[in-house]
């Protein structure tokens, strides 16, 4: 099979972007599936860090295909600020990047719209990024959005306009202050530099790659315990991160799907509200933060930090499917004497394997503790070089979950990097 799939397996920021990059040079195509520009992917190489929100993490390498899919919900404004950011020329950009006709754009309304829902839900806050995601994917299920086709059309204002004043109608229940001139600011350009991009109906040109040998990498966003289903609901995002997402972000058939790559941190993080067991509000959790630098890469806000959890982490290989765990930031364990991994949790004072129902439920971590490592492992390229206790770590992790783990990431450029 020539269609592989990369995804996160806990809330995101799992370092997908990393990941991808580094195993870039295996494929010939490079392909978002869903998701928009709450999601922030880092890469580093020659010391210089990138974030990207829409584009694909394969945009650096200039022999690649890059495309953003169907499932993907497009800000004009985010995406002028990328391509500007990105380093190569925009004739170059238009040689590497295609945009699937069917996927849908955020209007500045949508932006607006996001912001008065979550004033409006109080203490319920779901933590939302605020780029709109949430309204603009609402509008495509009511069957009433705008698509990347649409701006290339004459009638492109009539029906821009029309959308915005259905938004502003509704915003007219909303005690919500804004200006709308501040949002529209730079989206227009936005959709002029959207304009120079072909913007085709890309399932076709997907599949026809496929059937000729070409090897294409799906990348997904945000991770699976986010998905709008499967995902601690309704602290969750508006899109399905799971990998049958890559099939309908796409339009590839499921017969085409080969691995299923399930990126993991060596610990837990998440951002904005809902469920964390194993979350540490404590010196540990600071010194995992301000060591892993786990600061949005999209929001900048502070990660809520944790111990592995093994029970999420299983039912996520589960929903995935996945055939290979990569696991990253494995060097911001080094130093600590004792590790700990959530094996369990006591539910109603009982042993419990599985995701509560509830996201409300009172969840304890049963943990299970391993030795740690003092040596910096940043300069490690073999599996055998590594410290004795971190192979411990992840053989204790294979054990468990029943499925390899075939890339350990020990810094965040793309050499570091180590392949089983």
């Amino acid at each position: 099979m020539n269609f592989d799939i990369l995804l996160g397996l806990q809330w995101g920021d799992e370092g997908k972007g990393k990941i991808v990059d580094a195993i870039s040079p295996d494929y010939d195509i490079i392909a978002r599936f869903q998701g928009g520009p709450n999601a922030g992917h880092s890469l580093e190489f020659n010391n210089i860090k990138h974030v990207l929100h829409l584009i694909p993490s394969g945009i650096f390498h200039n022999n690649k295909l890059n495309i953003i899919g169907n499932g993907v919900v497009i800000d004009p404004a985010v995406f002028k600020k990328e391509i500007e950011n990105l380093g190569p020329s925009l004739s170059e950009l238009l040689k590497r990047l295609i945009i699937s006709s069917r996927a849908n754009i955020i209007l500045p309304t949508h932006r607006i719209l996001d912001a008065a829902y979550e004033l409006q839900k109080g203490s319920e806050k779901i933590g939302s990024t605020l780029k709109g995601i949430g309204p603009a994917y609402t509008d495509k299920a009511a069957r009433n959005g705008m698509r990347a086709w649409e701006i290339l059309r004459p009638d492109f204002m009539k029906k821009y306009d029309s959308h915005t004043s259905y938004h502003l109608a509704i915003l007219k229940n909303h005690d919500f202050k804004f200006d709308i001139e501040e949002y529209e600011a730079g989206w227009f350009e936005g959709i002029e530099i959207l304009r120079k991009f072909r913007i085709i109906n890309t399932e076709y040109l997907i599949n026809d790659l496929i059937i000729q040998g070409k090897k294409l990498l799906a990348e997904g966003a945000q991770g699976t315990m986010l998905d709008v289903d499967f995902g601690s609901y309704p602290y969750v995002t508006s899109s399905n991160t799971i990998s049958s997402g890559a099939c309908t972000g796409l339009g590839v058939s499921p017969k085409k799907v080969g691995e299923i790559f399930g990126i993991f941190k060596a610990y837990c993080t998440r951002v904005g509200s809902g469920p964390f067991p194993t979350e540490l509000n404590d010196q540990t959790g600071n010194r995992l933060r301000e060591t892993g630098n786990e600061f949005g890469s999209t929001t900048g806000r502070p990660r809520r930090c944790g111990w592995l959890d093994i029970p999420s982490l299983k039912y996520s290989i589960m929903i995935n499917g996945v055939t290979k765990l990569f696991m990253t930031k494995a060097d911001v364990l080094s130093g600590f004497k004792t590790l700990k991994i959530c094996t369990s949790y006591k539910i109603g004072g009982k042993e419990c394997h599985e995701i509560p129902i509830s996201p409300d439920s009172v969840v304890e971590p049963v943990y299970t503790e391993l030795p740690g490592w003092e040596e910096s492992i940043g300069e490690i390229r073999e599996y055998d070089s590594l410290p004795g206790a971190l192979k411990r770590y992840i053989e204790f992790i294979e054990t468990l979950t029943g499925t390899p783990v075939t890339l350990i990431s020990v810094g965040p450029d793309r050499k570091e990097t180590i392949t089983r």
